[in-house]
């Protein structure tokens, strides 16, 4: 059976990711869509540059056009946002995505958006699965899942390809300060890491009269032999060239283009924290806005302490950016983001944007006549310094079942040095200590990873607890 994760289904490409299965969950989707009568309305379908992914629109078109739902196809590679943004302004009861965004090359997987351009939540994932069921049996009973010919499904109309990029652009354009970006002369080198922002970045940085200069532009489905996170260590050429060329801030993003990595302008890779709390401290301090901050639970409390200072709130919840957009929606928040990566701001899509997020930097840039290592240090001198320590374990699905029963079922601890405030079992099990640090252990949504992040005053007591988790559940 093919599973939702925290980001949409992601397989092995060969392995489950296969066109039967594209197309058993094709199939799920009409059900869905039937069942619910919003079948005549149809859907907007994308895909990015990985193996497979064009592949894949064609194979889920065929089912639809099949059971008689219009498709409107973005017929070329494009970033998710493209596709949320298109599905909330133009009221589509779906939206579907082929990425698997950050995962390792030999992945591919499918996103599914809500009315509005949500992620799917989990009641929207655990129905789609229900349906996955029913096409299952249907299959094993002996019934085909029809398909129609591409071509002629285009030529009668059941299959629309267009490219709505330029809507996509001019609406974050229409959020950013373009004319403090004229007049600041900033250089901007990018790196869309083999992926799907090359042109929307160009097109917006060209406008803006910003310098620019761009590495990782060709297509390359290996995406360099690297993962296509904007992490420190796969930013290493990123920090190079900035360092070299004296830009003042280096751009990246991640395969989709929903995740955003910065290089500051001494050269220095930003944690996503640290992009988060720099943009919540922007749209409060500098443009003068007010709401609270939504992240998740292995996200910096940084945001707790500027939240505070200003007179709002943070919340939190678990790890999935369904569940931010939705707390945000809930709450009114300004922006919701997680330590991986992805963000969003109040007014744009209901989702994860590296590309408009990136943009809102640079008009952090020009609008404070500050460079980001000293707006950084402005925030340290105001609010205090958090260190992060994060910590990635491959196991087998038995060990994974002990350490679930040890820390979820028996809910056991280790001894620690720190006086614990409290613990929570919302996603993973998290403790929090009296002191402001806390240490959680989750299982990802995404991958067959243990991940552990701990948050302390500095960077030897965070290691130090991780030390004392990997010891006391045998990771070492």
């Amino acid at each position: 059976m093919i599973k939702f994760g925290t980001g949409g289904w992601r397989a092995v490409i060969g392995d489950e990711f296969t066109r039967e299965n594209i197309q058993k969950l094709a199939k799920a989707m009409a059900f869905k869509m039937k069942a619910e009568g919003v079948d005549k309305e149809g859907l907007v379908i994308g895909y990015d540059r990985r193996f497979l992914s064009k592949e894949t629109v064609y194979w889920t078109c065929e089912v639809m056009a099949a059971e008689g739902i219009k498709v409107w196809f973005v017929n070329r590679s494009s970033p998710t946002p493209l596709i949320m943004y298109y599905v909330m302004k133009h009221d589509y009861p779906y939206g579907m995505m082929v990425t698997a965004s950050h995962n390792p090359s030999l992945y591919n997987g499918i996103k599914v958006f809500t009315r509005g351009g949500r992620d799917a939540n989990e009641e929207q994932t655990k129905d789609i699965e229900k349906y996955l069921k029913k096409v299952e049996d249907f299959v094993a009973e002996g019934g085909i899942i029809e398909r129609a010919d591409y071509d002629q499904a285009v030529a009668e109309g059941m299959v629309i390809e267009f490219n709505p990029l330029n809507e996509y652009l001019d609406n974050i354009i229409e959020r950013i300060d373009m004319e403090a970006i004229k007049h600041s002369g900033l250089f901007v080198a990018v790196d869309p890491m083999f992926g799907v922002s090359l042109t929307s970045l160009k097109t917006i940085l060209a406008i803006a009269r910003c310098d620019m200069d761009f590495i990782h532009t060709e297509h390359d489905t290996l995406f360099g032999r690297k993962l296509p996170a904007p992490t420190e260590h796969t930013l290493k050429e990123l920090q190079g060239y900035v360092a070299e060329h004296g830009c003042d801030l280096g751009i990246a993003t991640d395969g989709d283009a929903d995740r955003l990595g910065v290089i500051d302008d001494e050269g220095k890779y930003l944690h996503p924290n640290d992009i988060l709390v720099l943009l919540y401290y922007y749209l409060i301090r500098y443009k003068g806005w007010k709401g609270p901050v939504v992240r998740n639970i292995a996200t910096t409390h940084m945001l707790d302490k500027v939240a505070n200072a200003f007179g709002e709130s943070c919340h939190e919840v678990p790890v999935g950016f369904k569940h931010i957009s939705s707390k945000m929606q809930e709450t009114g928040a300004i922006i919701g983001g997680e330590s991986s990566g992805g963000l969003t701001v109040k007014g744009h899509i209901n989702g994860k944007d590296g590309i408009y997020a990136a943009m809102l930097l640079v008009e952090m840039i020009a609008v404070s006549g500050k460079k980001l290592s000293e707006i950084m240090e402005d925030i340290y001198a105001e609010f205090g310094k958090l260190e992060m320590e994060e910590r990635d374990y491959k196991f087998t699905q038995e060990r994974k079942e002990a350490i679930y029963k040890m820390l979820m079922e028996d809910r056991k601890l280790p001894n620690m040095p720190y006086e614990v405030e409290k613990v929570s079992y919302l996603d993973g099990c998290k403790v929090y200590f009296k002191n402001g640090g806390w240490i959680i252990a989750r299982f990802s949504g995404t991958e067959p990873l243990l991940r552990i992040f701990c948050e302390m005053e500095n960077i030897k007591q965070a290691k130090a607890l991780c030390d004392i988790y990997e010891e006391f559940l045998g990771l070492v």
